[in-house]
């Protein structure tokens, strides 16, 4: 069987995963954080392009190089406990988090502007028609890759290329002094800000779905899939990291035409506007709506596949459910569903990121079933710190821990727990090698 692809069905892969991850939290966060870092955008970037780009790059890589799947990725880890993260990975990245998200943000940028008194039964009738128009093309799970890579990623993609252009060539705006965190920390509150698009979450999933496109192409060996994956993934993340790079300048740009704006999708809005007149909300609305209907076609697709594994419903089923779950939780508002989802994401994402270290250090582990349960738990436990912190609890009893004040007091003990199990355990593998023998 012909194990090889066509430069074309390559750049429509990568452009399909790209399409996925940039969603609505990759466009609003970026210009918010850029205005409030200021002269110290750098340092800002380079963290945020550190969770944003970075991480997601390296667990599509990870998810290749243990074999492709989920299971793979956490065949170390108990089933249960592995199927019990993957649950409330795909809860936050589906029906609870992101995917409700992005319809919210595609009404607020797209089409609320639009409205002359804009009220809760339009948001309602918004969140039916967007969320039943994603799940007519997550329906035919087997056409994404044609769908979302040579159909929609295109359009998106030139609409972006024309956004980027106009900043550099026209910002409109001097870059003023850092505010806040920004002042003092940029770069660890760039990489902490970069929590906010999920697209960890969203790589562990996507991968996932990449693998199933590539089977519908015929792509059945390890090798081939694993090749095709961290291309597609190398593509995705030039993709994401020259949008990111784009509106964090947009952002530190934007202080003439967008001072006081209290997110991302106001200064981008207002900077919009300036840039193209009249016409510019058009231009943005554009971009938004196939960024947001790209992102929530892969996000029900992917928790659809997920929990049709789990369940004997099947996949169609489950796109339907979690379209409907998705149109009902986007009512909530766009503030509240921030504001709810962030001590989740510091309580999660941490073990994510030791996850993905793990599996590139799996052969160098002296008891890989061992390192996995009791890294995990240290991450997660000082991940929980962290969490209670972001969620107003008052936590200062242990202030003393390192990097606790920037929200990272997870960092250095998950890492000293990851050196320790390179070591601990050797003992038991000698042991069990002798009574094998």
């Amino acid at each position: 069987m012909n194990q090889s692809l066509k430069i074309t069905d390559i750049l429509a892969l990568g452009f399909m995963l790209f399409a996925f991850f940039l969603g609505a939290g990759n466009i609003i966060f970026p210009p918010i954080a850029g205005q409030f870092a200021g002269d110290n955008v750098f340092p800002a970037m380079m963290g945020f392009l550190a969770t944003a780009v970075g991480l997601p790059l390296a667990t599509i890589i990870a998810i290749a190089v243990a074999g492709g799947s989920w299971d793979h990725l956490t065949e170390h880890l108990p089933k249960r406990a592995a199927v019990v993260m993957a649950v409330l990975i795909f809860v936050i990245i589906g029906p609870a988090f992101a995917a409700p998200r992005t319809g919210l943000v595609a009404y607020e940028m797209a089409i609320k502007p639009f409205l002359a008194d804009a009220a809760q039964m339009q948001l309602t009738m918004f969140s039916i028609l967007f969320f039943a128009v994603a799940v007519f093309f997550a329906w035919s799970q087997g056409k994404l890759i044609d769908v979302i890579g040579k159909v929609l990623t295109p359009a998106l993609f030139i609409g972006l290329i024309v956004l980027a252009g106009a900043v550099f060539i026209d910002p409109q705006g001097e870059i003023l002094a850092a505010q806040g965190e920004y002042l003092t920390h940029p770069l660890q509150k760039g990489f902490l800000e970069g929590y906010n698009t999920m697209d960890t979450f969203g790589a562990l999933m996507f991968g996932v779905l990449i693998v199933d496109a590539l089977r519908q192409k015929g792509i059945t060996s390890q090798k081939a899939t694993s090749k095709y994956l961290i291309s597609a993934a190398c593509i995705a993340a030039v993709g994401l990291a020259f949008v990111y790079i784009s509106l964090f300048y947009l952002g530190a740009t934007s202080s003439a035409v967008a001072a006081g704006a209290d997110n991302g999708g106001v200064v981008l809005s207002l900077y919009v506007q300036a840039l193209f007149g009249p016409y510019g909300q058009v231009v943005l609305s554009i971009i938004v709506l196939l960024a947001c209907l790209t992102t929530a076609i892969g996000l029900i697709s992917a928790c659809s596949d997920y929990f049709s594994s789990l369940t004997p419903l099947s996949y169609k089923q489950w796109v339907v459910i979690n379209g409907v779950a998705c149109a009902v939780v986007a009512n909530v508002g766009l503030t509240q569903l921030i504001a709810l989802s962030v001590p989740v994401l510091f309580a999660l994402y941490p073990v994510a990121i030791a996850l993905i270290a793990l599996t590139f250090m799996r052969n160098k582990l002296a008891n890989p079933a061992m390192a996995y349960r009791v890294v995990i738990l240290v991450a997660l436990l000082f991940a929980l710190i962290d969490a209670a912190k972001v969620a107003g609890l008052d936590m200062s009893a242990l202030s003393l821990l390192p990097l606790f004040d920037v929200g990272m007091g997870w960092l250095l003990p998950t890492a000293a727990a990851m050196v320790c199990m390179m070591f601990i355990g050797q003992s038991e593998q000698a042991s069990l090698a002798q009574d094998n023998a």
